[in-house]
């Protein structure tokens, strides 16, 4: 289990390949990657702050539980913060399974965890200022199903 905070930019490829070849014994690998995503078309940037130590305490936990509840063989945990442009990665999840239904569920169950209650706070800005970005329902009410 990987779980990494940066602030410099990644190649989910390359991210992908060594998470694959330390895989042994997978039969599923699942991946998924976040972008900065310009809804208005008046983003200039994305700031994500986080709280170091904090953060990463936060995130081992959640992975680990990913890894007992579905027997992940390992999991990838990539998130960015700092200042970042539309179109850029965010962050990253991968997971390892011996079969594919596990490692699909455990990737959404991180995805979910991760839009909704990992301790990261993202603040837009554009042409009328910065604004702090709000938690949606949809994002919490998707980790009831967990």
């Amino acid at each position: 289990m990987e779980i990494r905070l940066q602030q410099a930019a990644f190649l989910a490829g390359d991210e992908l390949d060594g998470f694959t070849a330390r895989a042994e014994g997978a039969g599923a690998i699942v991946s998924f990657s976040g972008i900065v995503r310009d809804d208005s078309g008046q983003l200039s940037e994305m700031v994500i702050e986080h709280y170091p130590g904090m953060t990463e305490r936060a995130l081992e936990a959640i992975a680990a539980e990913a890894v007992e509840r579905w027997k992940l063989i390992d999991a990838l945990v990539i998130h960015r913060f700092g200042p970042m442009k539309p179109g850029a990665q965010i962050m990253m999840v991968a997971t390892a399974a011996r079969h594919r239904r596990a490692a699909f569920e455990a990737a959404e169950f991180l995805m979910d965890y991760l839009k909704s209650r990992a301790p990261f706070w993202k603040q837009e800005h554009g042409p009328d200022g910065a604004r702090w970005v709000a938690a949606k329902d949809e994002d919490e009410a998707a980790l009831d199903r967990w």
